[in-house]
């Protein structure tokens, strides 16, 4: 997981320099866009990469860690996706845009693999916890019926 996680930050990385070495554009929307969305990737996926080999996920129990990873991974498929079907239909063909839109689409890759490993992770955490509540529900019925003391009021 870290391994994919690591190759998403180091391609969204490859990206954004990419897209900030052109000096001329014309139209610079789509430019724009792509340094937005290779940025954001790379800053959120950085973050979240570093959360996740420190431990320090474990910290926080209130956040659901693997939800966070599938919303991050399946908005930087999409975006990134976006982003550079934009930029290779509107850019001049020179060799830092080109290079841009290569390491966008392989950044497209990596997110979208991740994003599948995601949902399976995420599928089988849902399994979990229903399992779990079913078994927490389970017990606090069998502490409330062994307890004496509680007197039935309809008897």
């Amino acid at each position: 997981m870290f391994d994919i996680t690591l190759i998403e930050t180091i391609l969204a990385l490859i990206a954004f320099i990419c897209i900030e070495t052109i000096m001329e554009c014309s139209p610079c929307e789509g430019l724009y866009f792509f340094e937005f969305v290779s940025c954001s990737a790379f800053v959120v996926t950085g973050v979240l990469l570093i959360l996740f080999s420190l431990n320090l996920h474990m910290r926080i129990p209130q956040i659901n860690w693997n939800l966070t990873d599938l919303v991050n991974t399946g908005l930087s498929t999409f975006f990134f996706f976006i982003a550079s079907i934009v930029l290779a239909a509107l850019n001049h063909k020179t060799g830092a845009e080109i290079a841009a839109v290569i390491f966008g689409f392989l950044a497209t890759a990596a997110y979208a693999v991740n994003t599948f490993l995601a949902v399976q992770k995420w599928r089988v955490s849902l399994r979990q916890q229903s399992a779990n509540d079913y078994i927490r529900a389970r017990t606090e019925s069998r502490d409330v019926d062994s307890r004496p003391e509680i007197q039935r009021l309809d008897t």
